[in-house]
């Protein structure tokens, strides 16, 4: 099966899960194994790709699904004709 070189996440959702969850930033940053900057860049949309490793690592930390953490997939423009 192929994996994506990266996931695009949802910010938002990120935030969302993780208050829902009870964690503080610092909290989820160690469970995911990596910083709590990291994790504002992403809550923040200002960071918006993760590796495999990182995202699968975030998704276990939160219980999440994928549907509920990726960004919804942007619309393909018409094709030209």
């Amino acid at each position: 099966m192929h994996q994506p070189l990266t996931y695009e996440v949802d910010g938002d959702a990120i935030r969302e899960e993780r208050m829902q969850a009870g964690l503080s930033r610092n909290e989820l940053a160690r469970h995911a194994g990596f910083s709590r900057r990291y994790l504002c860049h992403l809550e923040r949309g200002t960071r918006k790709h993760m590796s495999p490793r990182s995202y699968i690592a975030l998704r276990k930390a939160l219980k999440a699904t994928d549907a509920r953490l990726l960004a919804p997939p942007r619309p393909t423009p018409p094709e030209r004709t």
